[in-house]
């Protein structure tokens, strides 16, 4: 089966994003490492020792089929760092109830672009920039009758 998953880059605050996405969805991250766990080259670690305690992976499954995965920018990687402007994650929910849920939890704090509303093509759907600096869009599609 293929899942589609969104890998998110931060500058520092990956570790706060990923412990906020998990207190809205619930469960548990499957690995979070650190730049200090990187394995050293010639017994030199790759990065600055200013970004030890930075995450370097999160993977955090938030159902059976897909995940979200993160790491903070770091070196080289740095200077090209672009908060938020280059995706969105889209969410595709069961229920109304639970886009609402979903919509309002991740949103809090952040901007609202297009509130949660019935949209000519037939879902429930709205967008938001969370306080994180990520583009999301949640949705709802309607049952329809043939």
């Amino acid at each position: 089966m293929t899942t589609v998953n969104t890998y998110l880059n931060f500058n520092g605050d990956c570790e706060e994003a990923f412990n906020f996405y998990k207190s809205v969805f619930g469960g548990e991250f499957h690995y979070l490492g650190r730049f200090s766990e990187m394995p050293v080259q010639d017994g030199v670690s790759p990065f600055p020792k200013e970004l030890d305690n930075k995450i370097m992976h999160v993977y955090f499954p938030i159902s059976k089929e897909t995940a979200l995965f993160g790491s903070d920018v770091g070196g080289e990687w740095a200077n090209t760092f672009t908060q938020g402007n280059n995706f969105s994650v889209s969410i595709s929910t069961g229920s109304r109830e639970e886009a609402e849920r979903l919509f309002n939890g991740l949103s809090a704090g952040g901007k609202i672009n297009m509130p949660l509303a019935d949209t000519f093509w037939g879902d429930y759907f709205g967008t938001f920039t969370d306080q994180f600096g990520i583009n999301w869009m949640v949705s709802f599609t309607t049952p329809h009758d043939n």
